[in-house]
């Protein structure tokens, strides 16, 4: 380690991190990036990110400045870059492009894994755990990201997740679905897409059947939380014509990322397929009951005590496939209603 390193705590440093672009990976993001606002407090520190991952993490103490590119060429960025006259650049993000622009940029100190063939762009360079077949080792991303933070002499013990929520959404999204205020029984929250693809998604049909014993043995109002995407429509639709119960549909009314955490705030249960969602309700401290399939569990594992995994068991499981490629989706078909509603009941009886 560098001497650099230990003097960016007490010197004023214009400091870049580049946060990676899925949602889910961000939030895992944040006990680094607390971290290194805790321990450089004296420089300024700018957040390059899309704008879906700034909807996110804002409200956000971590950093003073928002950047966006606005062109994906690392050309372009480079430019951008270059004007702001960053002296050190944290490098989160795993793309070459992204190591290629800040190079271009000339800043001075560039650290990152040495994925995507880039360590020659890097100067300090930290090298991802592989297995013997020369694959990448399963490591939680949280710890992934936290080690990068430790590499520049940050105190990496606190791993929880940490997002806020801002008083305006919450009161937008009281304006959009009052219903959700005046309820009697529990909110349950069902996540029943994913962005990595439909090899993640546990069947609409039980996602409805799960629904309806919520509704009759709790009370429960459930709510449907997909993106607007026509994909996570149609999943939303199928589940809400399947059910015998009246179910909330946020493609009816869709919300906007801060209106979402808002609205998890209020949930004691989500069930979700592992996808980004998951991780809002991690950071948001609620019951949660997550369904894997094709991912192995070790890349987003986060420790969180509030949390049931059920793991879909196949012998071609992980596979990691966007697309099953057999002909029944065998992983995901066996979880079934009842392990989600006992899940379901664990946490919604225990507090």
């Amino acid at each position: 380690m560098r001497n650099t390193i230990y003097e960016m705590r007490n010197t004023k440093y214009e400091i870049l991190i580049w946060l990676p672009s899925p949602m889910g990976d961000a939030i895992l993001c944040t006990p680094a990036l607390r971290a290194i606002r805790q321990r450089f407090e004296s420089a300024e520190i700018s957040f390059l990110a899309r704008p879906a991952v700034r909807e996110v993490l804002s409200p956000c103490g971590f950093n003073d400045v928002w950047l966006t590119a606005q062109d994906s060429s690392p050309f372009a960025i480079a430019k951008m870059l270059k004007a702001r006259s960053f002296t050190h650049a944290v490098l989160l993000k795993n793309s070459f492009a992204s190591a290629l622009a800040t190079f271009l940029a000339q800043i001075p100190f560039r650290i990152g894994y040495t994925r995507e063939v880039r360590g020659l762009l890097l100067t300090e360079k930290l090298h991802p755990p592989k297995k013997p077949d020369g694959k990448l080792k399963p490591l939680p991303m949280l710890d992934y990201y936290l080690a990068i933070a430790s590499w520049l002499g940050c105190d990496p013990a606190d791993r929880n997740l940490q997002l806020l929520v801002d008083p305006q959404h919450a009161r937008s999204l009281r304006a959009k679905l009052p219903q959700v205020y005046n309820c009697e029984g529990p909110i349950v929250i069902i996540v029943p897409g994913g962005a990595f693809g439909p090899s993640k998604c546990w069947p609409s049909d039980s996602f409805a059947q799960t629904a309806d014993r919520l509704i009759s043995t709790y009370n429960a109002t459930v709510i449907i939380s997909v993106s607007p995407n026509t994909a996570e429509r149609r999943i939303a639709e199928q589940i809400c014509n399947s059910g015998t119960h009246e179910l909330i549909n946020l493609a009816d009314t869709p919300v906007t990322l801060g209106e979402l955490k808002a609205l998890f705030a209020k949930a004691e249960l989500i069930i979700s397929n592992d996808t980004g969602p998951r991780h809002i309700a991690i950071a948001l401290k609620r019951k949660l009951v997550t369904l894997f399939g094709p991912n192995d569990p070790a890349w987003t594992d986060t420790g969180y005590e509030n949390e049931i995994q059920l793991i879909g068991n196949a012998p071609c499981a992980p596979c990691a496939r966007p697309v099953c490629k057999k002909k029944r989706h065998l992983c995901m078909e066996s979880i079934t209603v009842e392990m989600v509603c006992n899940a379901a009941k664990k946490l919604l009886e225990n507090n």
